[in-house]
């Protein structure tokens, strides 16, 4: 019998190692950077150590010594956002021991200077073509971005992103969209246990929990708060959060909802509450579809028509679709250039 021990030894499964990667975006100003800070701070408590990749220019530093965050550090990247930076950037600040981490923001790995876009646009002037643009860069984001933050020991995560309303065909129109989206790659969201944008008011519209129970811990319509971060923490070390009253959000009027057609899983007008039994359908079923994606277009329309129809008239499965013909299309193109 082997007895040596490894990190890849069969052990009991513990809820510790399922460590919370939480995704919010925000159009400039709403409050992503103190929200995460207010996350952090409840999850780490008034003396654990909280650090953040700034790429702002500074202004994630603007809140240092507010109440009640109190102090945190930072590791600023300047200049140079490719996933590589990101990825040594991560690994000074797991030498540093830190608590929690805060990516203020992830956006410029994505579309900042010797981000992934400028990465493929470099090579395109290279005279690279097809799958060749793309190839290096995406596995660049891959290997030194994603792979790290989902790898990496610090215990909780926060990515912060910018958001924009892309413009969409609308038979032979363009038309700004009403569905707020993370500048980011379309499959980051994927990786997070909970993701949602935030509002002018600061409230929190929750766009997928990956465990229905996520629900009651950071909660949708209300903004994100110290006692947030301490039921994050309650769960993360395998209890269960105490229940504490919903606050009632802030009303929003038509003029400040940034999506007013964004609306989180199975919380369509008139639905009521989300049922657990629902959030996990529709969990299951868009791996499901993520899977699908893998083997093409066709693929993905046969599971997309196998979803019931209710899944298939939420926004939120819709906007999942959409992002997943892309990846759909680059599996079609490889093919045909085989």
């Amino acid at each position: 019998m082997n007895n040596h021990t490894s990190v890849n030894a069969i052990r009991p499964a513990t809820k510790a190692e399922a460590k919370p990667l939480i995704g919010l975006y925000a159009e400039s100003g709403n409050g992503k950077t103190w929200s995460a800070l207010l996350l952090a701070r409840g999850f780490v408590g008034p003396a654990g150590e909280i650090c953040m990749i700034e790429t702002e220019g500074g202004r994630g530093e603007a809140n240092v010594g507010r109440e009640p965050v109190g102090q945190y550090l930072v590791r600023p990247i300047r200049g140079d956002f490719s996933p590589q930076e990101y990825g040594r950037a991560i690994s000074d600040v797991e030498a540093a021991n830190v608590d929690a981490l805060i990516i203020d923001s992830a956006s410029h790995e994505w579309d900042g200077v010797n981000g992934v876009l400028a990465q493929a646009a470099d090579n395109q002037a290279a005279g690279k073509k097809g799958v060749l643009v793309w190839q290096q860069p995406k596995i660049n984001h891959q290997r030194h971005f994603m792979l790290r933050l989902m790898q990496t020991p610090i215990p909780l995560v926060i990515v912060c992103m910018r958001a924009k309303y892309p413009m969409e065909q609308v038979k032979s129109d363009w038309v700004r969209s009403k569905v707020l989206e993370p500048k980011q790659a379309d499959d980051i969201l994927f990786e997070m246990f909970v993701h949602g944008w935030i509002d002018q008011q600061h409230v929190l519209h929750v766009t997928k929990y990956t465990l229905p129970e996520l629900a009651d811990i950071i909660r949708d319509g209300e903004p994100i708060s110290i006692e947030s971060g301490r039921r994050l923490a309650t769960w993360a070390k395998g209890g269960t959060a105490s229940p504490s009253p919903r606050r009632n959000p802030a009303p929003v009027s038509d003029a400040a909802d940034p999506a007013p057609g964004h609306h989180p899983p199975d919380t369509q007008p008139g639905a009521g509450n989300p049922s657990d039994d629902r959030l996990a359908e529709m969990a299951a079923a868009e791996t499901r579809l993520r899977n699908a994606a893998e083997g093409g277009w066709d693929e993905l329309k046969r599971e997309w028509q196998r979803l019931p129809k209710w899944m298939r008239d939420d926004a939120s499965m819709v906007a999942e679709r959409e992002k997943l013909k892309e990846r759909a299309a680059e599996v079609d193109a490889a093919r045909e250039g085989e």
